[in-house]
């Protein structure tokens, strides 16, 4: 399933917001009632944004701790100085500040990530540059300073605070009407703790494919941005090499499918299938004037 670590790792934010907020109340007495539909919401808005904006932040180190990743902070060889000669020219074509440029060891792929358009990563594996010619790589490139241009990260990340909020809000509110109660009114903490839980993994499926959704839209937009930043030969022939290897030999670890060049082609996929990628992309260039 795509990016399942990804949202396992916001839904462990979450509980560890929601167990800290817990702690306060028990020692401290600062208190938001959850009894109150004012109370529940800023609650659910504190622990649902707070685990998606952890999660932006934390984005660029787990990415490279996960991939692999290592940054070139000087090139090694050939390969890398055009690497980061290419991701400096592209930036600097789409007006964002210079990314942090590094390679991991893995099957062909490459993605983007970080916390704003100034402060991103662009990561390509070493395998891609045994696969495609440069101006291939270069397209693929180009999709991703696109994904940083548009600020991908943000807007995956402020609607993951919203599907939170609604999931969080949603099953504590129903768990309240629904779970038992005694002769004083009172709900079962237990019932109602178990409820909740429930309802929330429940909710939890269909904000992902909510948030997958959005994902696949915002791949059809960067690959329209990567032929405005480099035409549209090499983003093109790029995803036609890619379309030819088995989808689990260019996976990326889970949690970094979103933000990379292919993914998995089902209701949780992050990416749509590369034939209709490759419709977009020539109908855009045709529309640019391009002949493909």
């Amino acid at each position: 399933m795509a990016i399942v670590m990804l949202i396992l790792m916001n839904l462990a934010v979450m509980a560890s917001i929601y167990l800290t907020i817990f702690l306060i109340e028990a020692f401290f007495g600062v208190r938001l009632d959850q009894g109150t539909i004012s109370g529940l919401l800023i609650l659910s808005f504190i622990v649902g944004f707070s685990g998606a904006l952890i999660s932006l932040f934390m984005s660029k180190w787990l990415a490279k701790m996960s991939a692999g990743v290592r940054v070139i902070e000087t090139p090694s060889n050939e390969a890398e100085a055009w690497l980061v000669n290419t991701v400096a020219k592209l930036a600097k074509e789409a007006g964002i500040g210079m990314p942090e440029v590094g390679v991991f060891d893995g099957p062909p792929n490459a993605f983007a990530t970080g916390w704003n358009r100034n402060d991103a990563l662009v990561a390509v594996s070493t395998s891609l540059f045994d696969l495609m010619e440069l101006d291939e790589i270069e397209g693929v490139l180009a999709h991703e300073i696109s994904h940083i241009k548009h600020g991908d990260m943000i807007t995956m990340t402020l609607l993951q605070g919203v599907l939170n909020t609604f999931v969080f809000f949603i099953s504590r509110l129903i768990a309240q009407i629904i779970a038992p109660k005694d002769e004083e009114g009172n709900v079962s903490p237990f019932a109602y703790m178990a409820i909740s839980f429930a309802l929330e993994m429940l909710l939890s499926i269909f904000a992902t494919m909510l948030a997958m959704w959005f994902s696949r839209y915002r791949e059809y937009k960067a690959d329209a941005g990567a032929v405005r930043l480099d035409g549209p030969q090499g983003i093109y022939y790029a995803l036609a090499k890619l379309g030819q290897i088995p989808k689990d030999q260019v996976a990326l670890p889970s949690d970094m499918k979103a933000f990379g060049i292919v993914g998995f082609l089902d209701l949780f996929s992050s990416h749509p299938p590369i034939e209709k990628r490759l419709e977009n992309i020539k109908k855009v260039a045709r529309e640019m004037g391009y002949n493909i």
